[in-house]
This record gives structure tokens, sequence and C-alpha cells, in this order.
């Protein structure tokens, strides 16, 4: 009994004296990574005002290249090179529109005034100044010849209809029946004022003359989507208002017909359910009977 006991007190001692060491251990592991934890941020606060210095002395650099260069383009009296500019953003577009003043990019006017507008011509006798002049309103009527190809009927063949069910005739159709009429250089379209420019569309009345007689007055307008497009917006805005002007010359006057436009659908047109080939997304759309309709749509089956 006495022997096991002293076994049993060995075997204690020794289990304690493991667990001292253990927690010893672990103790000194914590005190060194607390040391390293220290010494990493005192190499760090070290190191700041260096990485300052070299800052602050290349900014120096670079201040005194800009001043070299200034003193160098004052003394040789040549303007220094200017960093290119994009076009101009919607916000240039509407400043432009609210202060009624022309669109100025990088030196470059986007549709600038025109001072002959406001400026009457100098031979008023042979010539009129077609931005304010009704000269030849409703004086006479044109001969029965040119009466005849201005109300002719449209031909079906030459109507168009959008996919929202709108029908309409193409413009180069009205210019066509223009020529045929007053002939090529008989008519013209004047420019009644400047463009009118919007965040995201263009207006301009002009002036319909024909055989140098005014003959009508209308604004066209078109969207547009970026200013580098303003140039062919301003030719869909020109030719816009050359169709709401051959509206009283009796030019296809039956598009605005709703008798007619209810007749035309019902007869050459059909509506069909279209699936967007992308999206997938099913709407109604309108085509004309002998025609498929364009991408991105699909045609499905009739509404």
């Amino acid at each position: 009994m006495i022997i096991l006991q002293c076994e049993r007190r060995k075997s204690c001692k020794k289990n304690t004296a493991r667990v001292h060491k253990r927690e010893l251990r672990n103790f000194l592991l914590f005190c060194i990574m607390i040391f390293q934890r220290v010494l990493r941020s005192s190499r760090d606060c070290i190191r700041a005002p260096v990485a300052s210095q070299v800052v602050t002395q290349r900014m120096n650099v670079s201040t005194s290249v800009r001043v070299s260069r200034v003193s160098n383009y004052k003394k040789n009296e040549t303007e220094p090179p200017q960093q290119q500019q994009g076009t101009a953003s919607a916000n240039v577009v509407e400043e432009a529109a609210k202060a009624g003043k022309p669109i100025e990019v990088a030196g470059t006017q986007y549709f600038p005034g025109t001072e002959q507008f406001d400026q009457p011509l100098e031979d008023s006798e042979h010539a009129h100044n077609w931005s304010t002049s009704f000269f030849g309103l409703s004086t006479q009527p044109f001969s029965s010849e040119i009466a005849n190809i201005l109300m002719e009927p449209v031909k079906a063949e030459d109507i168009e209809i959008k996919p929202d069910g709108l029908i309409y005739l193409p413009e180069i159709k009205y210019r066509r029946i223009l020529n045929r009429a007053f002939g090529p250089g008989g008519w013209g379209l004047a420019p009644r004022g400047e463009h009118s420019i919007s965040q995201k569309n263009i207006s301009r009345e002009y002036a319909l003359v024909c055989h140098g007689r005014f003959i009508s007055q209308a604004r066209g307008e078109q969207d547009f989507f970026d200013v580098s497009g303003l140039p062919t917006a301003s030719e869909g805005c020109k030719s816009n208002a050359l169709m709401r002007c051959c509206k009283d010359l009796g030019i296809a006057s039956e598009l605005w017909d709703p008798t007619f436009i209810r007749k035309y659908k019902k007869q050459h047109c059909t509506e069909v359910w279209a699936e967007h080939v992308v999206t997938k997304k099913k709407k109604k759309l309108w085509r004309k009977r002998n025609e498929t309709l364009d991408y991105p749509y699909r045609e499905t089956g009739l509404a």
C-alpha cells in the first residue's frame, strides 16, 4: 500500500510539472507575438514620415516643371498644348438650350446663329427675305395641271405602316410629287428661324415656297440621343417640316382622314402577336399583309 501511494504521488507531480511547462510555453509564445506586433507598428511609424517627404519632393518637382513651362510660354508667346475634349455632353446641350445660345464645345459651334435671318436683303425689289416674308400667300390658285398632280389619290403600295399602327407616306414621296408638280428647282424650303435644341429634341420652323410664292409654314422636329447625331437629326427635322407643309397643298391628305385610315388598315394591314427574339416578351404589332416583321421581332400568330 505504501509503495502504491508513493507511485501515485510521483505520477501526480509529473503531471503537474507537464501542465506548468505547457502554460509557460504558451505564455512565452504570446509575449513573442505581442513583441512582433509592436515592432511592426514602430517600423510603420518610422517609414511614414519618410514616404511623406518623398511625395512632397515629387510634388515640388512637378510644380517647378509646370512653372518653368509657363515661364517658357510667356517668353516664347506661344500657346501651351491643350487637351482634346470629347463630344458635348447632355448637360452642355441643356445649358445652351436654356440660355438660348448655340452649343459650343472645344471652340466649335453647333448650329451657330446666322445674322442674315434678321437683316433684310439688299435687293428688295427682286428678292424676298423668306425668313419673314409672306409674299404671294393666297394671291391666286395654281394651274389645274399642277392641282391635279398635288391632289391625286395616294397609291396603296406607297403607304407604309409603323408597328404601332400609324400609317404614313415616306418623305421621298412628297419630294417626288413636288418635283412632278413644280419641277426640280421650282420649290424649296426656307428656314424661318434658328434651331431650337433641347436635351433630346431638335426643332426648326420652315416655309414652303413654290414658284416664288409663300405656301405654308410648319415646325419640324426630330429626337436625337447624342450631340454627334445633331447633323442627321437636323435633316430629319427638315423632312418632318416638309411633310407638314405639304398638307396645305392637299398632298396625301387621305392619311389624316380617320375613315380612310380605318379602311386602309382593314384591307391592307393586319395585327399580329410578335415575340422579341432576345427578351422573349410578346406584344401586338401591325404589318402590311404582304410583308413580314423586321428584326428583333418574330411573328407568333394573329391577334
